[in-house]
């Protein structure tokens, strides 16, 4: 009798667990969030790893994010701002980042793109396949609530109301839409995944080699001021 109070207990934890999200403000790296079997890194039974893709716009613009945090769009083909990585944090719910900025595709509550330094929950974008091939990313947390047209489907005195989606959207001037002013069938918001070219494969790794060396110095110049304290250290003699 004692054992199927605990089991229940048990399951009721394990189900809370399982729910949990990115505080408002709280900073997390969307690869390392538990996946449903409670195990910690990727999403195993999402893919996993990122995918580097350049995400083109109907309006002829490449999404760009840029390292001081700007968002737009460029007309360039080989704009190494314009490489992403998309990784799936939950079903059907994408982060984008800028494999050369590091920064992250973010939109805030007055419906703004800006790019955050750190992963926070205005980073999670659901992406949905357009009928016409492309793809919208519309904000996980922030839409706009519609209330529906008398008769329309509440009988009760409160009127029933429809989230409308805030969608990322790139304009015809290569600038960034605020989101209570897209829809998901504007040619703004639908956004192509293109697989990488040879030349952004080569700047990817120009990117990587310049990282490695960046990494390699930094401890090399580590080990010799270690070394340059030591020998201070062994040279001083104690006070008589």
């Amino acid at each position: 009798m004692v054992m199927l109070p605990m089991l229940v207990l048990l399951g009721f934890l394990d189900l809370v667990s399982s729910r949990v999200r990115c505080a408002p403000v709280q900073a997390c790296d969307p690869r390392q969030r538990r996946d449903a079997g409670g195990r910690g890194g990727v999403y195993e039974h999402l893919g996993g790893a990122p995918r580097r893709r350049k995400l083109y716009c109907a309006t002829k613009y490449h999404l760009q994010i840029h390292s001081n945090g700007k968002i737009d769009g460029s007309l360039e083909e080989d704009n190494p701002f314009s490489i992403m990585e998309i990784t799936a944090v939950d079903v059907g719910v994408v982060a984008i980042k800028g494999l050369f900025s590091g920064r992250y595709l973010a939109m805030n509550d007055k419906g703004r793109l800006y790019a955050s330094e750190v992963f926070n929950r205005e980073c999670e974008f659901v992406e949905r396949i357009h009928e016409l091939g492309y793809n919208t990313y519309a904000s996980r947390h922030h839409s706009t609530e519609q209330p529906l047209p008398p008769g329309g489907g509440s009988s009760g005195k409160r009127r029933a109301s429809v989230k409308r989606q805030w969608y990322v959207s790139i304009n015809g001037k290569g600038r960034p839409r605020r989101g209570f002013k897209t829809r998901s069938t504007d040619k703004a918001s639908l956004f192509l995944p293109r697989v990488l070219g040879n030349k952004d494969h080569e700047m990817v790794r120009r990117l990587r080699d310049s990282q490695s060396a960046h990494h390699h110095a930094h401890h090399r110049g580590e080990r010799r001021r270690r070394r340059h304290r030591a020998r201070k250290g062994r040279g001083r003699r104690p006070d008589d």
